[in-house]
């Protein structure tokens, strides 16, 4: 087996890790509500941030959707919590950039979330994995200035 079979391998197990091992599911009281939807494959997502001083302090999501959906959305809440709001928006700019085939910027370690890589290949699928960001994009986006 060649190294990428062994890294997409790698990968695989990442993914099914968060999706079987939701991180931060469920939802926080008083929290910031995003519902959002992917009609084309039935994903949906409800997140919850907790926004105090332009820092994302708790980020929980629940839903129902595809593995990529899932895993994406758990990853993406243990990436953003204690962020600033400015460098949780500058992460999903750059995991965007990262599902469309593009360069990103890849001085920011973004942990689990490289294992969603191979999903830029399967274009049905970059909207399950955006899902989860573009909620979290525009809860934030929402938020008034401090």
């Amino acid at each position: 087996m060649s190294f990428n079979g062994n890294l997409d391998s790698l990968y695989r197990q990442v993914i099914m890790d968060h999706y079987k091992n939701p991180r931060n599911k469920g939802s926080i009281e008083d929290g910031l509500t995003i519902d959002m939807n992917n009609p084309t494959c039935g994903d949906r997502i409800h997140l919850t941030l907790q926004v105090e001083d332009g820092k994302v302090t708790d980020a929980k999501f629940d839903g129902e959707g595809c593995s990529i959906s899932m895993a994406s959305a758990s990853m993406m809440t243990q990436t953003i919590k204690g962020q600033d709001t400015e460098t949780a928006l500058k992460l999903a700019g750059i995991f965007s950039d990262m599902m469309l085939g593009k360069d990103y910027d890849d001085s920011i370690d973004l942990g689990d979330i490289e294992a969603l890589q191979g999903v830029s290949k399967f274009p049905a699928r970059i909207k399950c994995a955006t899902l989860a960001w573009k909620a979290m994009e525009k809860g934030i986006s929402s938020q008034p200035e401090n």
